[in-house]
């Protein structure tokens, strides 16, 4: 900083000439005595050392020179006054630089140091430096220190000791030094002021690393220009970025003081690379576990590879969070999905394989599979052995042949995380992704454990909210996030967008909301808590198709589904990932519990059911089933004829080893028949019958049959054919009628009135 360069302030008095009319024997103020008229000091046009200066003869004990004009004195500038001078003749003075400090309203400043340190004149004709400084602020190094009530000052210098001496004086210069103190004075160093040359192409690093060391409780700018750094950089200072870097992409520039994205798209010039960048130190040990956005949006025009990013690591388990911002999609090629055709072959005992696979290179891990026969919903590449041939899927196929032709479609995800082979703890938060269905939202790693999404928004996936090509699904948490796709207007049976998958144990899916999906979930595993959530799949169509909403796609879910709200779709529970899907020793469809849920549909044929289970194989059963609290309603179109549903499909359920089935306290709204287990109804008979029975098929759930009588219980009095009181109490059978869903009460004579029989559809085991 230097005010004479900058502002164009005059500082220096002119040089001594002729007129002696402007130089003060007083303080310098105006109507001062001048050196005019004094005759005791003339002008020197041809000194050998001065060139022109002033010849002085002293005559006063102290004897001042002023300039009477105005040196300006400004708040954090510092000036330094410089005096040469040296003895001719007579008696040797003291010499020092002398000032008179001025206050806007023209009066003496009062209490103000005038005078800087004196310099003895030791000899004839040598000459003698004589400085000072003047500064409003009490620093090292300040002579002269004012305050800012001084506007200006009158320099010059004061000549001490005895009389009778001549000295001659050069020109008095005033130079503005405030740089000398810059250091002390700002809270900040400049990496050019370590040999940065900002040109893109000096190596740049060793000047940055130097700022930094030297900071020292400061912060480091680092000033316009384009700085190549070549090695990793790390800042324990804050950093401001007026320039921009470059960097090779295994090296990382770490900011550990002010770690946000704002820094890193102003230190790289280009959103896409700073944010790839911020990753990059995200997972380099910051002294940060979480990566703020600052609420910003970054624009991609390629999806963001997170793993190559960080490039170095491909495995990780801390914990690390990106939070608060928005990622839009630029449309390009980019984002195209990858489609390739493959005849592949198959073996039944190896159904997470396909082999032969002669064009696998071109295959991409994380493509979706598709296939004529025997693959189920959400079935991914895992993995692939380009020398064997072969592929690795993230689910069973089933019942497939030993070669069919395959269609691979690698969608591709605004934030890709399946580089990584394992990532454990990773958070996004806050973070709108505006996909515009021009991209799938969120690729998992293909390993990992407890990868939290919440508070997210996915609009407008072009395929895929967020999808598990593997196991990087496990203990997976979503929690508060919008799903919202772009298929609104399209009629639900022609819709293909998918939420997300789940292909692990142990997800908590939470409270979030899912706007008009083909499916809001396809869910395999088990240990699932899904609660909270609101997905609605509804079109205008009159009397519209519908598909699942929840699709469960493991036969031993082993998970709770409670209070949700579940809104013109089903809920579909089937073992579609299993290699073997018949019934051999495992446990078959149990482990569920539907509670407290609000099931709705509207503008529905009465055949639509809420409900679905579907075998993919024979001898399934239900082994352990809660279906309780729930609010089953339909308007505006048909009423239901019932709730539950079985998909037959492939093959029906074994109604005759239900076990653990509990189906009650529910409430419907226009449903026909209404499923309960246990059920209890009225049996009437009146004419005297010696055996009465009962059809429960309106009633058992899921085409069970009447498996066991627990109670049969007389309002009022039963009654012979004579109208006498019989006392005794009838014997109950289960399981008559074709579907074996009625009971048998037979009385040890003809009887009349009124019992109420309790069934079940189970039985225990």
């Amino acid at each position: 900083m230097n005010k004479a360069i900058t502002d164009g302030l005059v500082l220096s008095p002119p040089a001594f000439g002729a007129d002696l009319g402007i130089w003060s024997r007083q303080d310098g103020r105006p109507g001062s005595d001048s050196y005019a008229s004094a005759g005791t000091a003339v002008y020197v046009p041809a000194d050998q050392d001065f060139g022109g200066c002033l010849e002085m003869l002293k005559t006063e004990a102290t004897q001042p020179l002023r300039w009477m004009g105005e040196t300006p004195i400004l708040p954090g500038c510092y000036l330094r006054v410089t005096v040469r001078v040296k003895a001719m003749s007579g008696n040797l003075p003291t010499v020092r630089v002398a000032a008179t400090p001025v206050a806007p309203n023209g009066t003496v400043a009062p209490g103000l140091a005038t005078q800087g340190a004196a310099v003895a004149l030791s000899a004839y004709g040598r000459v003698e430096t004589v400085t000072a400084i003047i500064g409003t602020g009490n620093r090292g190094g300040v002579d002269l220190q004012w305050s800012d009530a001084v506007s200006h000052a009158h320099v010059g210098l004061d000549l001490g000791g005895a009389t009778g001496g001549i000295v001659r004086i050069e020109d008095i210069a005033v130079e503005d030094v405030t740089g000398a103190f810059l250091r002390d004075m700002m809270d900040w160093v400049d990496v050019r002021d370590f040999g940065a040359r900002g040109d893109g192409v000096a190596d740049d690093t060793a000047a940055f690393l130097a700022a930094d060391a030297a900071a020292d409780g400061r912060s480091v700018l680092v000033s316009k220009g384009h700085y190549r750094l070549t090695d990793h950089v790390t800042f324990t200072a804050p950093v401001r970025f007026e320039g921009t870097v470059e960097m090779p992409v295994a090296k990382r520039l770490s900011l550990t003081e002010n770690f946000e994205l704002s820094t890193y798209i102003v230190a790289f010039g280009n959103e896409e690379e700073g944010f790839k960048k911020a990753i990059q130190a995200l997972f380099n040990f910051t002294d940060h576990d979480t990566l703020d956005m600052n609420g910003r949006r970054v624009e991609l025009t390629a999806p963001l590879d997170v793993q190559a990013a960080v490039y170095d690591k491909t495995t990780y388990a801390n914990q690390r969070k990106i939070r608060n911002g928005q990622i839009q999609i630029v449309d390009g090629p980019a984002f195209d999905t990858e489609i390739v055709t493959q005849s592949c072959n198959f073996d039944a005992s190896d159904p997470v394989r396909l082999t032969g696979v002669t064009n696998v290179a071109s295959i991409p891990v994380g493509s979706l599979v598709e296939g004529p026969v025997g693959v189920g919903r959400e079935v991914y590449v895992s993995g692939r052995n380009i020398a064997g041939q072969t592929l690795l899927l993230s689910q069973p196929l089933w019942g497939a042949p030993g070669q069919q032709t395959y269609t691979f479609s690698r969608f591709k995800y605004a934030l890709d995380f399946s580089g990584f082979a394992n990532l454990q703890r990773f958070t996004l938060q806050d973070i709108e992704l505006l996909l515009a269905d021009k991209a799938s939202g969120i690729l998992l790693p293909s390993n990992g454990l407890i990868f939290h999404v919440k508070d997210c928004f996915f609009t407008g996936p072009r395929d895929r909210g967020l999808t598990s090509h593997a196991t990087g699904c496990q203990g997976m948490l979503i929690d508060r996030c919008q799903f919202l796709s772009t298929e609104g207007t399209a009629d639900v049976q022609d819709r293909h967008t998918i939420g997300f998958n789940v292909n692990k144990n142990d997800t908590k899916i939470r409270n979030n909301r899912a706007v008009k999906f083909r499916h809001f979930a396809v869910v395999s595993g088990s240990g699932h808590i899904i609660t909270g959530n609101h997905f609605f799949q509804g079109d205008t169509n009159t009397l519209g198709q519908r598909t699942a909403g929840m699709v469960l796609a493991e036969a031993q879910s082993k998970s709770v589904f409670m209070s949700n709200y579940v809104d013109n779709c089903y809920i579909e529970w089937t073992n579609e990932h299993d290699g073997d899907p018949a019934f051999q020793s495992e446990l078959s469809f149990g482990g569920l519990q539907i509670v407290g849920n609000i099931i709705f549909s509207s503008n529905v044929p009465s055949s639509f059911a809420p409900i679905h289970i579907k075998p993919h194989g024979p001898g399934h059963f239900l082994n352990g089933v809660t279906i309780t609290g729930n609010n089953f309603k339909t308007i505006k179109g048909q009423a239901l004829e019932r709730v539950d549903y079985v998909d037959d499909t492939h093959a029906p359920l074994d109604v005759t080893r239900f076990v653990d089935v509990n189906v009650h306290s529910n409430t419907f709204q226009a449903v026909s028949k209404q499923f309960q287990n246990p059920i209890t109804l009225p049996v009437v008979e009146n004419t005297a019958q010696e055996t009465w029975e009962a059809d429960l098929g309106d009633y058992l759930p899921f085409g069970g049959q009447a498996r066991v009588v627990t109670a049969v219980a007389a309002e009022g009095r039963i009654k012979t054919a004579s109208n006498a009181t019989l006392w005794t109490m009838p014997y109950a059978f289960a399981g008559f009628g074709t579907a074996g869903q009625a009971v048998r009460l037979t009385w040890s004579e003809a009887a009349k009135g009124k019992v109420f029989v309790t069934a079940r559809c189970d039985a225990p085991t």
